[in-house]
């Protein structure tokens, strides 16, 4: 049936680990991964919690396809109330976690209390013990999972998921890392298992895991499997990524990309083939926001080219049930005085390259490559990090901040070293580090401003580096999800690349006659597609897929016949997408019930453009997102408040929340 039917709660204040069997009926509701997570976080959770506190809950689940033999089936998420927000948080993570974790005998694993001093997790085929960790804290994540896999060998590897010394110092930008590199990042989920006193969760589970229709399911997957074995990888030189990112702003009309292309450019150079392109088509910010490609040097895009950063490569970096290999393994040189080493380290994403290159003006490679692996090694979001320091220089440069409180550190756009230094201090919590290692909007509270207008954010979670103001999509997703500033649920370019209207046809097709300017328009249509966005999102989420799969296009990877063939449940692709609404639903019922109105979550305005930009290819453009947002909320049936209608949650199955719904309305 592709679900095990069972969780685990573990609760480290009473030091106990209990089993409970899962009704069929939760699963025919809200699948598995981010959707049983809603389900019982949203139960679970009591109102106005302490995210710190011991009554919140963290979670790790798996997907429903996650071990059936479903290609790109390897994410997991880790979820709980957000500290970084206040409301609803995941974060999505990669490698090997996700079967491990299924292959023990639970879709789930949920930590609630709070341990008296530092502890990890054993979990092996339905049996589990709360260990001691005291010899781990203080660790950075790499050396900790080294340590715990060479604890259990002699039998199957088992996976780990740990904190670094961010989240042990509950940084609110740090998360939980695994394979030495991989991390989910966002919403501060590492503070929160820092606060439990949490080092790690290990798992090593063998179980099998059986899909209803094994037939059906190997014939997706071989046929998948084949297209993009014959796909070539992209052989052209990557400049020619940039003149794409050139041309691409004077195309009026939406342009459908062939999945199978967007396969075979991340076979070769993963997703640092973004960073030139979306630096020349608008879709990369730069200087805090603020800037246009007439302050990027010429040097900057060779220097941050997907080709320059391939050369450091020294093997591709799969997944588990990824055919394409979109990450890979690194060597850089660490420099430690006399004796420098040679480090082996995760490919740093196009977030970190653009986030620590254009975002602050920086085109020191090395820097990047030298922070991403400090990050990693201590568990905090790339993403959030480079904004803060995007913000501390700002308000270095204008004089929002007296530079006495930067305690002799000159920052200034583009000094490498300085942004390194900074950046130390952030994972120290040393001196202005410390006011700074808790992201943006709590940087503004700690340096007492009367503004935050540097601090570009939506609802507490640090943008990442994707522009809404060339693609308005993204900024309505920031600004709508439960879990804001997030890029990896939907935008016009995604809901074109999905091609979901090839399974639905009631759905709008935008296509080579649809111009790209009519998304800037706050109409019913324009919210539909971005409805179905979100909807097909936690479809994906609940699946345990990866995003970049799903963006080979419906006709590639057929969710919706995955799922038939893993589960059974008998779904059209329509009743699927109802599914997607009544999660992404309840994450917004979560919301509500921890006191945080739907409004506190819009994007920054200089993100929207207030004021507009002079130059580039963003030039002159501001959003009229109020209105695609409330346009948002009405196709999604949400009031003008952003709360889910009464009618809504009656069409959606979801009656037992009413009350909340309700009480928030009031």
């Amino acid at each position: 049936m592709g679900f095990t039917g069972k969780i685990l709660w573990v609760d480290l204040t009473h030091c106990s680990v209990t089993e409970e069997t899962v009704p069929f009926t939760v699963y025919e509701k809200y699948l598995s991964g981010i959707g049983l997570a809603a389900y019982y976080l949203t139960k679970e959770i009591p109102e106005n919690c302490d995210p710190l506190g011991p009554e919140n809950i963290l979670g790790f689940v798996s997907g429903l396809l996650t071990g059936t033999g479903a290609l790109f089936a390897g994410r997991w998420l880790a979820v709980c109330k957000s500290p970084l927000t206040g409301g609803w948080g995941d974060a999505n993570c990669g490698g090997y976690f996700a079967p491990a974790l299924k292959r023990c005998g639970y879709d789930a694993i949920f930590v609630k209390g709070k341990a008296k001093q530092p502890v990890y997790v054993y979990v092996k085929n339905g049996a589990a013990s709360i260990e001691d960790a005291d010899h781990l804290w203080g660790l950075d994540a790499i050396e900790a999972e080294e340590r715990l896999i060479a604890s259990y060998s002699g039998g199957r590897k088992p996976a780990v998921a740990c904190i670094g010394t961010g989240g042990e110092s509950l940084s609110l930008i740090s998360g939980i890392c695994h394979d030495k590199g991989r991390i989910a990042a966002r919403s501060g989920v590492g503070a929160v298992m820092g606060s439990k006193k949490l080092k790690a969760i290990v798992v090593g589970g063998s179980k099998p895991i059986r899909p209803k229709y094994p037939d059906r399911l190997k014939e997706q997957t071989l046929r998948l499997s084949e297209q993009i074995k014959k796909q070539k990888v992209f052989f052209l030189p990557d400049r020619v990524l940039t003149w794409m990112g050139a041309i691409e702003p004077f195309i009026k009309n939406h342009q459908p990309i062939n999945g199978m292309l967007t396969a075979s450019v991340m076979k070769r150079w993963g997703t640092a083939a973004m960073t030139n392109m979306s630096l020349r088509n608008g879709d990369a910010p730069i200087k805090n926001w603020a800037g246009s490609p007439k302050e990027i040097a010429p040097d900057t895009y060779r220097a941050l080219s997907p080709a320059a950063i391939e050369s450091r490569e020294v093997k591709k970096y799969h997944c588990y049930a990824c055919p394409i290999g979109c990450g890979g393994i690194c060597e850089i040189t660490k420099d430690s005085g006399t004796n420098p080493q040679k480090l082996h380290t995760h490919k740093p994403e196009y977030e970190t390259i653009n986030s620590f290159g254009p975002l602050l003006l920086n085109s020191d490679v090395d820097s990047i490559f030298s922070i991403n692996d400090k990050l990693n090694r201590a568990g905090l979001d790339t993403i959030s990090v480079a904004g803060t320091i995007a913000f501390a220089i700002e308000c270095y440069q204008t004089g929002l901040v007296s530079k006495d409180r930067f305690e002799g550190l000159e920052l200034r756009w583009g000094d490498a070293e300085a942004i390194e230094t900074l950046c130390d201090k952030i994972i120290r919590r040393e001196g202005i580090g410390n006011l700074l290692a808790d992201g943006v909007r709590a940087a503004v509270r700690n340096l007492g401003l009367a503004s935050e207008d540097a601090a570009i954010h939506a609802g507490g979670q640090e943008l990442p580096a994707h522009d809404g103001r060339r693609d308005p999509g993204y900024a309505v997703h920031y600004s709508v999800e439960p879990t804001p500033g997030r890029h990896t649920v939907g935008s016009f370019q995604y809901y074109v690349s999905f091609c979901l209207w090839k399974r639905i046809p009631s759905l709008p097709v935008l296509g080579k006659r649809t111009p790209k300017s009519d998304s800037f328009k706050p109409s019913a249509e324009n919210a539909r597609c971005l409805v179905a966005c979100s909807a097909y999102k936690m479809v994906i989420d609940a699946s345990g897929l990866c995003l970049f799969g799903a963006l080979l296009g419906i006709d590639h990877l057929d969710t919706f016949a995955l799922l038939e063939a893993a589960a059974g449940l008998g779904y059209t692709p329509e009743e699927y997408m109802i599914i997607g609404r009544r999660i992404q639903t309840l994450r917004q019922i979560f919301n509500l019930r921890q006191g945080l109105r739907a409004t506190q979550n819009r994007q920054s305005d200089r993100a929207s453009g207030q004021p507009p930009l002079r130059y580039g290819p963003n030039k002159g453009k501001t959003l009229r997102l109020n209105e695609m947002i409330r346009a948002y909320w009405t196709e999604i049936g949400w009031d003008e408040e952003g709360v889910p209608t009464s009618e809504s949650l009656k069409q959606l199955g979801l009656e037992e929340f009413l009350d909340i719904g309700q009480e928030a309305g009031t």
